[in-house]
């Protein structure tokens, strides 16, 4: 999955949330947050899938297969991980300045 792509889903995401008429239940909530997290580690995990195997290929001596493919593709996932890492430091920081709240 490219970049961009990734981009554009959590914009319409962002934008089917702003656009609900009626209010959502936390566990609609829940569920919603969670399927999409899911699905966008699942995207980061093909692409380091996708770079793996292009660099073994690569690796063996496969000719239909450049260095600049097997580059971009490791560039992508590791933009996707990076991302992912700081949406989980977000995501633990929200959680500890919730847990330190007062009651």
């Amino acid at each position: 999955m490219k970049v961009n792509g990734f981009l554009s889903e959590m914009q319409a995401l962002k934008m089917e949330a702003t656009n609900t008429s009626r209010p959502a239940t936390g566990a609609q909530v829940s569920a919603d947050f969670g399927a999409a997290l899911q699905d966008a580690i699942q995207n980061v995990n093909g692409l380091q899938k996708t770079s793996s195997e292009l660099s073994s290929r690569f690796d063996q001596g496969d000719r239909s297969v450049s260095l600049s493919d097997v580059m971009i593709a490791r560039n992508k996932s590791s933009v996707a991980f990076e991302a992912t890492v700081q949406v989980r430091n977000k995501l633990v920081e929200a959680y500890k300045e919730l847990m330190n709240m007062p009651v």
